[in-house]
């Protein structure tokens, strides 16, 4: 007979120990009484969250007690119910929940009404989410087994005070936190040691004495030099990873150059390139794109409980929620993934279903439908898609100076400076509305003229921002608010009617910063161009402003947008002045970063039953060079 081991005191002292936050998980049993778990009208289930079987922890078997004393239901009343325990990520709560006979604990969860919760309660509803966990405090564990031969039995009284749905339920074998501590603890002596080994080599060091000389804190010497030494590799490193020129880098440190030599290495290479970002696509392929659809996303998205276009847009939904994760943040609604936007099929179709498709259908991707409606785009401004994170554009601001010397006589030296402009994501928001009926046409006519639709909302908000944005409130600074513009007048106090000579004055504003190169255009609303078209260059001559020519302005291109303000105040003209702009507009950079953000109410309109789709696009508009630009402002047309 083997013989009874005494308690240890730490099995004593688990008999009042009291744990921090503990879960554990138990799987959805589906039946063919499943009307009786799910109620897809009300949006809610029953789950089973607690019993008693044994469960192996760190110190033995914990029992959750089904007793009338050993349960505390008290926080489980409008309980959350969460996804992972996280508690920002809520999509439920517990309405009702109970101890049953056969000693199990019970919940009947109502799901909320977003995107998210929608989603979660589809994937239970399905099938496809069956593990619950629940969060839980001990409030006291009693030890009732001891075993010699395995682990003892703990009976636990304990409090629930949420639910969770979960993908993966956690590993037992791993504790009560004992995973996160020992590597913390390993972290800390690892540091110890290194601490002490350092100081170590540090006294054993012996301070040289120099005769006739003051002494020298030799550590204090070799602190700096190193210190020194790091922050020049690490300057080198960070320019030749912000450059793409990681090689280069790495050849000043070795030689032990500086950032200006890196600079200038840049220059004699054929430039500066910035680093290619990472890829935001998710992988689709020809069949998957020929598969997504924006309106099956945006339908489903636009009725929470229609069961029918949920599962019609199912592979939509999937392709969003990999974009989010290949991006890295949350959606409002649903992402469009970077690959169906970048799309370049023909949008066609044949048979019988022809007849319902309009003759003409723009071919192409989002990004070109988008792009192609930018005012600013036509004007020759570099469109950057597909960005990753924040994009720094390396700018020359000062170049080297020429000097006449003596013969014996040496040149000034000067150097090369640079600064940078820089991208950072700033979402806009623009929304159009459709009928319901609209949404559930399978129509690529339809189709299409949701994505023209969406693609013109946000071209006139990004234009719009890129001409006269404030730069304040998330808002890019747009081009006739950038400091250093050439700002002209036309007229005196109040404004005053566009001439030629102003046209000309613009001109010459660019041409005096050696800034006329490239994509020179100028820019303005329809209300100066109707002005221009009825104003002669100069008297008797027989030839208006604004020609018929395709150069039509002072031989150059001329683009029209009525995002161009005609609202501006000078003196005592009130919202009557109108604006023109003129330039090298290739120096306008125009940033869009992977990933369009759909997000539908349904209720804006509910009494005519339309629904208002709002897309979200993260972008940003900076100049490149302040001097490419001349702008009037106060343009009188009437």
């Amino acid at each position: 007979m083997p013989t009874k081991k005494k308690p240890t005191d730490f099995q004593r002292k688990l008999d009042e120990f009291k744990q921090g936050p503990q879960s554990r998980a138990f799987s959805i049993v589906r039946s063919d009484k499943d009307d009786e778990v799910f109620d897809v009208e009300n949006r809610t289930a029953w789950i089973s969250f607690s019993s008693e079987e044994p469960y192996e922890r760190w110190f033995g078997n914990e029992i959750l007690g089904h007793g009338d004393d050993e349960v505390d239901l008290t926080r489980m009343q409008d309980a959350p119910f969460l996804v992972n325990h996280d508690w920002d990520d809520q999509v439920g709560v517990i309405e009702e929940v109970r101890i049953d006979d056969d000693r199990r604990g019970r919940a009947l969860v109502r799901f909320g009404r977003s995107v998210r919760a929608d989603e979660i309660f589809n994937d239970v509803v399905d099938g496809i989410r069956r593990q619950v966990s629940v969060g839980y405090m001990v409030n006291e564990m009693k030890l009732i087994t001891e075993r010699d031969d395995g682990p003892d039995d703990y009976r636990v009284k304990w409090a629930p005070y949420e639910n969770s749905i979960v993908s993966v339920a956690a590993d037992p074998s791993v504790g009560v936190g004992r995973h996160d501590e020992a590597l913390k603890l390993a972290k800390e002596e690892s540091t110890e040691t290194v601490i002490k080994q350092t100081k170590k080599e540090i006294e054993a060091m012996p301070d040289p004495v120099i005769e006739n000389t003051p002494a020298i804190d030799v550590k204090a010497e070799i602190n700096n030099a190193v210190a020194a030494e790091k922050a020049r590799t690490d300057e080198l490193l960070s320019t030749g990873a912000a450059y793409n020129a990681a090689d280069l880098a790495q050849k000043f440190i070795k030689s032990g150059g500086t950032v200006h030599d890196l600079n200038q290495a840049l220059l004699e290479r054929g430039g500066i390139q910035a680093k290619k970002a990472e890829d935001p696509s998710i992988g689709m392929s020809e069949k998957d794109l020929e598969q997504f659809s924006f309106t099956k996303l945006i339908a489903a998205m636009s009725d929470p409980n229609d069961v029918k276009a949920h599962k019609a847009a199912a592979f939509e939904m999937e392709c969003s929620r990999a974009a989010a994760d290949k991006l890295g943040k949350d959606a409002r609604g649903f992402f469009i993934p970077h690959d169906a936007l970048m799309d370049k099929r023909d949008l066609t179709v044949a048979g019988e279903g022809a007849n319902l498709v309009a003759d003409n259908l723009m071919s192409g991707s989002f990004i070109d439908m988008l792009t192609n409606m930018l005012a600013l785009q036509q004007c020759g401004a570099t469109v950057l898609t597909g960005l990753n994170g924040n994009l720094s554009i390396p700018r020359q601001t000062g170049g080297t100076s020429s000097f006449w010397v003596a013969e014996d006589g040496a040149p000034t030296e000067s150097d090369v400076t640079f600064d940078q402009v820089q991208l950072t994501p700033k979402t806009v928001g623009a929304f159009t509305e459709y009928t319901r009926k609209t949404l559930k046409q399978s129509s690529i006519a339809v189709e299409n003229f949701v994505r023209m639709d969406l693609a013109r909302t946000l071209a006139l908000a990004i234009d719009l921002a890129g001409i006269n944005g404030s730069g304040a409130s998330n808002e890019p600074l747009g081009i006739m608010n950038v400091s250093g513009v050439g700002n002209g007048a036309v007229g005196g106090t109040n404004g005053g009617a566009p001439t030629w000579a102003h046209m000309v004055a613009m001109e010459s504003d660019i041409t005096s910063a050696n800034a006329d190169l490239n994509s020179l255009c100028y820019l303005t609303n329809a209300l100066v161009r109707g002005s221009l078209k009825t104003t002669e260059k100069f008297s008797g001559s027989g030839r208006e402003i604004w020609t018929g020519d395709a150069n039509p302005v002072n031989g150059y291109r001329a683009v029209v947008s009525n995002q161009v303000p005609s609202d501006l105040d000078k003196g005592t003209a009130t919202d009557v002045c109108s604006a023109a702009l003129f330039g090298n507009f290739a120096d306008v950079l125009i940033g869009m970063w992977g990933g369009l953000d759909l997000q539908t109410n349904p209720y804006s309109k509910d009494t005519s039953g339309a629904v208002r789709v709002t897309a979200f696009q993260d972008v940003d508009v900076a100049v490149r060079h302040a001097e490419s630009f001349s702008v009037f402002n106060d343009i009188l047309t009437a």
